[in-house]
């Protein structure tokens, strides 16, 4: 089990942070939604201490303790003073090494009540869509929460085998940052796996190839205001080191408010109130997409807008201004965000179980100082290739849908060149 800290003088809390080599990634179909809902059951009670008794101590310390789930990491989390850390610690680890799956049913009915406020919300759904168009079959396009099917039949013994195999302690990182002693970090930890009966890391599931780049086109049918629609393919991975060019890249297209997305389509238009760009990097893959949320008067403008954009974007990705404000964008908010004790906490853990080097501000400064125009034009023009961006939408009507994407698929008269798959409703 590895241990990292980062102390920062002048402040009186502690960030702490146990981070989970575990997610939807490694579940096979028939357990698709255990991660998650075994980060719900990490809450429900240890044997020395109940629910209700874990929500009452970090209450009662001024703090709250937290978890999430994605698709390759679990995280359980926690900000307290530092006179509390060694109570929390005592707590969380509990929770993270010895949960009792008490009151399974109890907790059963609120992750499916989450899935059902999930499958409500269609900006939500659009992002999970455009996964499995970029991803297929492969295990990155299916959703972190799960299917209902799945979560319903979950028994305790799948849980307890499940937490067994992948809550080990060499599949663990204990991160803190703030006001907190490595050696005092250390001590903690090497106390609370005193008891644990596992050792060495989580076996690895074994992964195909990665999809092949290549446009699909989804639609799911659903009485909504809007129409929310997401353009976007296979991206790099989190160890390219072309990920601080691809960081550039998005605040140029659509990462901040003098993006050209966010100028072109709201600000000088009034075509949408949401339009971004975005990234997800994976550990052997990536995905990078365009979302934009528009009524149905002004869908096939709005695409028509980012279709040129896109376009524009392989052409011409920055001039000398817009790339200049783009890095210090970049260089601000992760400084910034650098000043949470948190964020550091998440940094570190993230980080180390990812296998991805701690680099410096300096060292990263340095890296987004040295992107050119260049990099972002060879970068732009692998992934924002028309003929890899995959095109997915959540709305009212798949005939005003397939009319509205004829300048992002090539078609002409309203009809698209390739098959539109209807997205099931659940």
């Amino acid at each position: 089990m590895r241990v990292a800290t980062e102390r920062l003088p002048g402040v009186r809390s502690v960030a702490l942070g146990f981070w989970i080599d575990t997610g939807s990634v490694i579940e096979r179909d028939e357990q698709a939604g255990i991660s998650h809902l075994l980060e719900h059951m990490l809450f429900r009670g240890t044997e020395r201490f109940g629910s209700e008794e874990i929500d009452q101590i970090f209450d009662a310390m001024g703090a709250e303790v937290n978890a999430g789930t994605d698709k390759e990491a679990t995280s359980v989390y926690t900000r307290v003073l530092d006179r509390h850390i060694e109570r929390a610690f005592e707590v969380m680890s509990d929770m993270v090494w010895e949960p009792r799956f008490g009151e399974l049913e109890a907790e059963r009915e609120v992750v499916l009540e989450e899935i059902a406020m999930y499958e409500d919300d269609p900006q939500d759904r659009v992002f999970d869509i455009l996964s499995r168009a970029v991803f297929g079959s492969d295990p990155l396009g299916r959703p972190v929460i799960g299917s209902a099917e799945v979560v319903a039949g979950v028994s305790r013994e799948d849980l307890d085998a499940f937490h067994a195999e992948r809550y080990r302690p060499g599949s663990i990182v204990i991160a803190a940052a703030g006001s907190i002693e490595h050696d005092q970090l250390v001590e903690l930890a090497t106390a609370s796996t005193g008891n644990i009966h596992t050792s060495g890391t989580s076996p690895a599931l074994p992964r195909g190839e990665a999809p092949a780049p290549e446009q699909r086109v989804r639609f799911l049918e659903k009485e909504t205001e809007q129409y929310h629609v997401c353009v976007g393919g296979l991206g790099i991975d989190r160890h390219d080191e072309r990920r601080f060019a691809l960081r550039v890249l998005e605040g140029v297209l659509g990462g901040t408010t003098s993006s050209r997305l966010f100028q072109e389509v709201r600000e000088r238009r009034g075509l949408a109130y949401s339009v971004f760009s975005f990234s997800n990097l994976y550990a052997h893959s990536g995905e990078l997409g365009v979302y934009v949320g528009t009524r149905p008067d002004n869908l096939g403008q709005a695409l028509a807008v980012v279709a040129d954009e896109l376009a524009r974007c392989v052409e011409d990705p920055a001039t000398g201004e817009e790339i200049e404000r783009s890095r210090e964008n970049l260089k601000g908010r992760m400084a910034l965000g650098l000043e949470s004790t948190g964020a550091r906490m998440s940094r570190l853990g993230g980080s180390l179980l990812a296998g991805l080097p701690l680099l410096s501000i300096g060292e990263l400064i340095e890296r987004i100082d040295a992107v050119t125009v260049e990099d972002l034009r060879e970068l732009a023009a692998e992934l924002l290739d028309p003929d890899r961006l995959s095109i997915v939408a959540v709305g009212p009507d798949e005939g005003a849908f397939h009319a509205a994407i004829a300048p992002l698929v090539g078609g002409a008269d309203g009809a698209p060149q390739l098959p539109v798959a209807a997205e099931a409703q659940p």
